[in-house]
């Protein structure tokens, strides 16, 4: 008896309840893929002087900072004055260091939330905001609106989670947290969770026009299904920017560079200034991480920023698992309903100035477009020419591995992420629409297919 048929015996046997409740539950995400991380080491084709390059960045990536630099182990100073973390590796952690955020389920490295703990870290005085748990994601909050006395203002930055207040290497700086439960009860909040930054020295190496043609290829395809796609772009010189949930960032160390001074609060070459400081508070010279810049600190060898953006360029891309009957079948659904319209598998780089990069196929599953993801997803922040409910494709590779997802981490079942694809004005929702005529061997492949990359 074929599934349709099955469907009718039923609603005439009046069993309509239990029939539904096993069409959403007969397919399940088989959860995050065990065994060795796929990931977290250097690209296979780098020299020897390479390889110890990305040893060395690997090292800064892992460095916890301090605000000034006197607490024992904690390298360097700069932390703060607010701060949503202390070390790069402390987010950047699933399945391995430079991944997204480790939690609960990991089955590589099962460990709580860190920022829980980070709140009161050497006397720190800040409360854990209520978003905040010990199983759920690494997140940085954003501000839809600053409200003022005027009205609502269009805001979008990162508000830091906690302050050095407390601290024994802060001094006497006295910094209040914002008020996050009040924003919270605004619907004033929204989240962003760490992006893993494998194999991204491949993404910068791709041309623009590489980008533009892989979009221009599926054109007409895109057009059937309701799905747009435009890039986001500097607006000096009109070049892609790749980088960030919405393709904000142009280049490695620029995303590097903001990311070291929102999340941490480190001022540096890209970012010199302090974040929510006072005079007290601002306990170092600014920029906090330099290196090379000037005549006095040519000997430094490189900074912080131009090290964390060289683990990310170095970096190998995520290893999917070996196929299988069922993920083979699924890679043809995921073909067959049009996901890999946006998420693009393949693509090829330019000439790269490091050993083995120039000309290389590689597999991110996206085509590092903006695309309107309608009004469920939308975070109602503009970052460069990405809108309200625009962001760039998630990269799937890796995503095997990955314990939470979505921008804001809401969720950490793949089949969930699926449907939260499809609201109002959303270019998913044709593709949505295909995927629903799928049959639960059918969801099933797809979901064991995207569990191997």
């Amino acid at each position: 008896m074929n599934h349709r048929k099955l469907m009718t015996l039923v609603v005439c046997l009046g069993a309509v309840i239990t029939i539904t409740a096993w069409r959403l539950d007969a397919q399940q995400d088989p959860g995050p893929r065990g065994g060795q991380a796929g990931a977290g080491s250097f690209f296979q084709m780098l020299g020897p002087n390479e390889q110890a390059n990305f040893a060395e960045a690997l090292e800064a990536f892992m460095e916890v900072d301090s605000v000034s630099g006197t607490i024992e182990g904690e390298g360097d100073g700069g932390l703060g004055p607010t701060f949503n973390g202390n070390s790069c590796a402390q987010c950047h952690a699933q399945p391995a260091i430079g991944g997204s955020s480790p939690g609960l389920k990991s089955p590589q490295n099962s460990i709580p939330n860190p920022q829980v703990a980070l709140a009161t870290l050497h006397g720190a005085k800040n409360s854990v905001p209520s978003f905040i748990t010990a199983d759920g994601p690494v997140r940085e909050a954003r501000f839809v609106y600053t409200i003022t006395q005027r009205g609502a203002v269009p805001d979008g930055g990162v508000h830091g989670l906690f302050t050095i207040t407390g601290r024994p290497d802060a001094k006497d700086c006295v910094l209040t947290q914002p008020d996050f439960a009040k924003e919270v009860g605004r619907r004033n909040v929204i989240f962003r969770i760490p992006t893993p930054v494998f194999g991204l020295g491949l993404v910068e190496a791709t041309p623009d026009e590489t980008l533009r043609s892989n979009l221009r290829a599926t054109q007409s395809q895109r057009f059937r299904l309701g799905i747009g796609g435009r890039f986001n772009t500097n607006g000096n010189d009109g070049t892609i920017t790749r980088f960030g949930w919405k393709a904000q960032n142009k280049s490695l160390f620029i995303f590097s560079g903001e990311a070291y001074n929102v999340e941490q609060g480190v001022s540096n070459e890209a970012f010199p200034n302090e974040r929510s400081a006072d005079g007290v508070c601002a306990i170092n010279g600014t920029p906090e991480d330099i290196g090379g810049a000037t005549e006095a600190d040519a000997g430094e060898g490189p900074g912080d920023v131009a090290l964390f953006a060289l683990f990310a360029r170095l970096s190998a891309p995520p290893k999917p698992a070996e196929p299988t009957d069922s993920t083979s079948r699924g890679a043809q659904v995921f073909e067959n309903t049009g996901c890999s319209l946006c998420h693009s598998s393949s693509l090829t780089t330019g000439k790269a100035r490091y050993t083995g990069m120039s000309n290389v196929t590689y597999h991110p599953f996206s085509d590092f477009a903006l695309h309107h993801m309608g009004w469920g997803l939308a975070d109602r922040v503009t970052q460069g020419v990405a809108g309200a409910d625009e962001f760039r494709t998630a990269p799937l590779w890796g995503v095997g591995q990955r314990l939470f997802f979505l921008h804001d981490g809401r969720t950490s079942d793949l089949l969930q992420a699926i449907r939260a694809h499809q609201s109002n004005g959303s270019e998913a929702n044709g593709v949505i629409s295909k995927f629903k005529t799928l049959s639960p061997n059918q969801v099933q492949d797809l979901l064991n297919f995207l569990r191997s990359l």
